[in-house]
């Protein structure tokens, strides 16, 4: 049995507790998101925590979903009325390998993390959101991505308005978290995109994050990518999901790209969501 108390390093991140010192750290990951809208909480798991949801992870690998494409950073189709050098022509090779939420047990560390009653409210309020429901679907509210040697993650923008991950393990190299902040603040910037695509760009920031960093990022405004990995050992990133209306579950479509398989709640709440969005 694993307690929170034990996985958490709530010496250092004290987010169960009230006072001056939780006061003090969301005083600073709110700076950190309003300055390139990016925090990294450094450390936030223990040793014992990383060696066991490697484990978990480790035992769970086999049961990932595969997915491979080629996109742009907008995951949008190709337009040739455009210039062959606009970015929303540039398409690169894109691999996911998901491991989905019902592989990880109740009582296994990685949702020991996610239910740990202070973790979910001390999020929302380092996002400062309004609406801020966790995800109800059962094959995606907390997963673990996979990645393996080659260019995994692209450049790309995200399509939701923020990301919450866990850094579980690292491959043997590469892997760099890179990001362009906020570079499409009032308009799309076509210009500095490509600049970041030419590798000529002077915004970049890159990010080497270890096994236990929990990291927020605004991946809607930002562009980023994962640098190309290489050797044996896969990369893991612990993915925890939030939406802005309660009982949300993904859409039949998407579910089986993503992991392969549906159950009964996605085809029975297809249609029901009130919003239009595909995914």
């Amino acid at each position: 049995m694993f307690q929170a108390e034990d996985l958490i390093d709530l010496e250092r991140y004290p987010i169960h507790r009230d006072g001056p010192d939780r006061d003090h750290l969301l005083a600073e990951i709110r700076a950190d998101l309003e300055r390139d809208g990016c925090a990294v909480l450094k450390g936030f798991l223990t040793a014992k925590a990383i060696e066991a949801i490697s484990q978990e992870a480790d035992g769970a690998s086999a049961n990932g979903h595969r997915s491979f494409n080629r996109t742009n950073v907008y995951f949008s189709a190709d337009d040739p009325s455009l210039p062959e050098s606009d970015p929303r022509r540039r398409f690169f090779d894109r691999s996911n390998s998901f491991i989905a939420a019902d592989n990880f047990e109740t009582d296994g560390p990685l949702r020991t993390v996610h239910d740990f009653p202070a973790f979910d409210p001390f999020i929302r309020e380092c996002l400062q959101e309004d609406a801020f429901f966790r995800y109800a679907d059962p094959l995606a509210d907390v997963i673990v991505n996979m990645a393996e040697e080659g260019n995994g993650f692209p450049w790309h923008f995200d399509t939701n308005s923020f990301t919450v991950t866990l850094a579980i393990q690292n491959a043997d190299q590469g892997g760099e978290f890179e990001y362009a902040p906020w570079i499409r603040s009032g308009d799309e910037n076509y210009d500095e995109v490509s600049r970041v695509l030419d590798e000529t760009s002077d915004v970049v920031k890159s990010l080497t994050l270890e096994p236990g960093d929990l990291q927020l990022f605004r991946g809607r405004y930002s562009l980023h990518r994962v640098a190309p990995l290489k050797g044996k050992t896969p990369r893991y990133v612990a993915i925890f999901s939030y939406v802005d209306m309660p009982d949300m579950v993904g859409s039949p479509e998407r579910t089986k790209q993503l992991y392969g398989r549906v159950l009964p709640i996605h085809l029975e709440r297809a249609g029901m969501r009130n919003d239009a969005y595909l995914d």
